[in-house]
């Protein structure tokens, strides 16, 4: 039984929503940060990077307090409000063939203690205590986990009936993305709402391992310091985004390693021989089209690995990721490459040109070779989640990623 529960969001006012929301901090160049900072006084940036008032980069304990600071300035300047009642809120982003609609939520941290809430991928321990730190010291949380559930008739009558009215937000950003976003407050909607979820197994992370291993950790901490706790405070749960498994997009992530560990051509394709039956492409670039097999940059010339099935043994769902396949017959039996995450001689691509982009790095020298893969399925990250196993680094680039700053949960 997988919880959701409506509430009270601090959302930007009508009239603000399109220059409050932002993209992910990371996604932004130093120049293009300088000049939204600059000439958007309403953008969520100036919250999250509040030294920008000051001319200075701050960093830790003393960013935490200014970042809680600025945001009660944006309440206190009207351009957050609190909403009256609790609501479900309903989210579509849209770009040229890609739609994704899904509704802001509260998720449960006691469902994600006893998996409910699924994962699929590790951790790193002193990231969860930084984030876990931050939410403590900033009292509210604005990145919502994005999470996946099967496709419901229930749900998705709910959502049709209700994009039919006027949505509280609707606005196109400069990538060309619609953003168009409802309340969904009353008793019988959310009623049916949370009664067709009660009705799951089991909910599953699509992006955001830390932040909802951070907000586990902030519970319990709370509750520790709380001698009057219930389980209904607000830091019992945190911020999620579901989104049916149809309308999640998943990328691929390619592979570039910077030698081949001592070997020549001829050598690692020798070595490559026990495991792949490799085929010279002369079609330019060339791209997988189904699993098992990889596309191989090498000195100027691409080619096909179809895997050995007679010399790999599938054993379980994680053993059948061709993430994982690449990484057990050739990144590290052959490249020495034993360290996915940290590893300096590896690195990773995404996007809609990663394949031409691999080739052009390959060809610039920044690397000697790279490898291209078929996207992760969500099949694939159900059934390793359900067996309790997680995925390489880098296995899944996920769409949609959703702006900050339009429903911000209080803790």
């Amino acid at each position: 039984m997988a919880i959701v529960k409506p509430f009270k969001a601090i959302r930007p006012t009508k009239d603000k929503a399109f220059f409050v929301a932002s993209r992910s901090y990371e996604e932004y160049g130093p120049e293009e940060l300088q000049a939204v900072l600059q000439f958007n006084p309403f953008s969520f940036l100036h919250i999250i990077n509040p030294g920008f008032k000051f001319e200075k980069h701050i960093t830790g304990k003393e960013r935490f307090h200014l970042v809680r600071n600025r945001y009660l300035e944006f309440l206190e300047e009207n351009v957050f409000l609190k909403d009256k009642e609790p609501s479900f809120y309903l989210y579509q982003i849209e770009k040229g063939d890609f739609k994704s609609l899904g509704f802001f939520c509260a998720c449960s941290v006691e469902d994600y203690r006893n998996d409910v809430i699924k994962k699929h991928e590790d951790t790193l321990h002193h990231r969860e205590e930084l984030f876990a730190d931050y939410l403590y010291s900033v009292g509210f949380n604005a990145e919502p986990v994005l999470m996946t559930y099967p496709d419901n008739p229930t749900v998705d009558e709910i959502f049709q009936k209700k994009i039919q009215r006027e949505p509280e937000y609707d606005f196109t950003t400069t990538d060309k993305v619609n953003h168009k976003l409802w309340k969904i407050s009353y008793p019988e909607g959310i009623e049916k709402l949370q009664n067709a979820f009660n009705g799951l197994d089991a909910l599953y992370i699509a992006d955001g391992h830390h932040r909802s291993a951070s907000s586990h950790l902030l519970a319990e901490q709370l509750q520790n310091e709380n001698p009057k706790h219930t389980g209904t405070e607000p830091y019992n749960y945190f911020m999620a985004y579901l989104i049916p498994e149809s309308q999640i997009k998943i990328y691929e992530f390619n592979r570039m390693v910077k030698d081949l560990n001592g070997l020549s051509k001829e050598e690692f394709l020798i070595r490559l021989d026990e495991h792949f039956r490799i085929e010279k492409r002369e079609d330019g670039l060339y791209k997988p089209s189904k699993k098992h097999e990889f596309s191989m940059y090498l000195e100027g010339e691409f080619y096909l690995l179809h895997l050995r099935m007679t010399n790999y043994k599938f054993t379980d769902a994680l053993s059948q990721l061709d993430t994982q396949i690449l990484f057990k017959t050739i990144l590290e039996p052959i490249l020495n490459i034993t360290d996915l995450r940290n590893d300096k001689r590896i690195a990773y691509g995404y996007g809609k040109h990663n394949l031409m982009q691999m080739k052009d790095r390959v060809d610039r020298g920044e690397f000697v070779v790279g490898f291209s893969l078929s996207p992760t399925t969500v099949d694939e990250i159900k059934a390793i989640a359900n067996a309790g196993l997680t995925m390489p680094p880098k296995s899944t680039y996920i769409e949609p990623k959703l702006r900050s700053g339009l429903t911000i949960y209080e803790l």
